[in-house]
């Protein structure tokens, strides 16, 4: 792909739409870690230097991927919950089917995990103060409007709401990363079965610690 240069406001927002388009075709054959700026703009049809002129950095775009892909996933979650969670059950059982529904839904978003984890590692570098508290009100933004979610579907969590918001978006994360096994680590698994318990498998794992923590929290509250 080659570009004219865009000189009307249309064509810079066509121009930056590509750059976000491309770098999220990326994301889906490669993990967060791998995706270089030079590569981005060779796919883009830039020079690097043109597209630093939409995005300060390779992590503004993935900040912004970030932002996108989770909007979707609260939406399509929204829909999910409401058919996964029994309001007629008690809290420690709405609170089991809410930890499965999110736990499933965030085990089919591989994209969203992998810049979860990056967030603080990765995302928060590179980046200029103004972008950095942006970001940072944005995600107090989406955390409010999910953690208002969970609290329609389980009212008993109270403003633990807001917390366990959060530590699903890092659990699922972190998670993420240590069940991205490599052939070398699955081909030991195969072979000597006294390991396999390291062999954790995202869905399950974070239905689990979710339960664990939502029944916590109630148990407090």
């Amino acid at each position: 792909m080659t570009f004219q240069r865009a000189r009307s406001k249309e064509q810079r927002e066509i121009r930056r739409q590509t750059i976000l388009d491309t770098a999220a075709a990326m994301l889906d054959e490669m993990p967060v870690a791998e995706v270089s700026l030079n590569e981005l703009s060779r796919r883009v049809g830039l020079a690097t230097s043109n597209v630093l002129r939409y995005f300060e950095s390779r992590e503004a775009v993935l900040l912004e991927l970030l932002h996108r892909a989770l909007e979707r996933w609260m939406a399509d979650v929204s829909s999910e919950l409401a058919a996964g969670v029994d309001p007629h059950l008690s809290a420690h059982e709405r609170g089991d089917q809410m930890a499965a529904v999110l736990s499933a839904s965030l085990a089919r978003q591989t994209v969203l995990c992998d810049l979860f984890n990056a967030q603080t590692n990765v995302l928060d570098h590179n980046l200029s103060f103004e972008v950095v508290l942006q970001n940072k009100r944005s995600t107090i933004a989406n955390i409010t409007i999910m953690a208002g979610l969970l609290r329609r579907h389980v009212p008993e969590l109270g403003d633990n709401d807001r917390t366990i918001t959060m530590m699903t978006m890092i659990m699922a994360g972190t998670l993420s990363a240590h069940c991205r096994h490599s052939a070398t680590a699955l081909a030991a698994y195969e072979a000597d079965p006294t390991v396999l318990e390291l062999r954790l498998d995202l869905r399950t794992t974070l239905e689990n610690a979710l339960a664990a923590l939502i029944r916590g929290t109630l148990a407090r509250s």
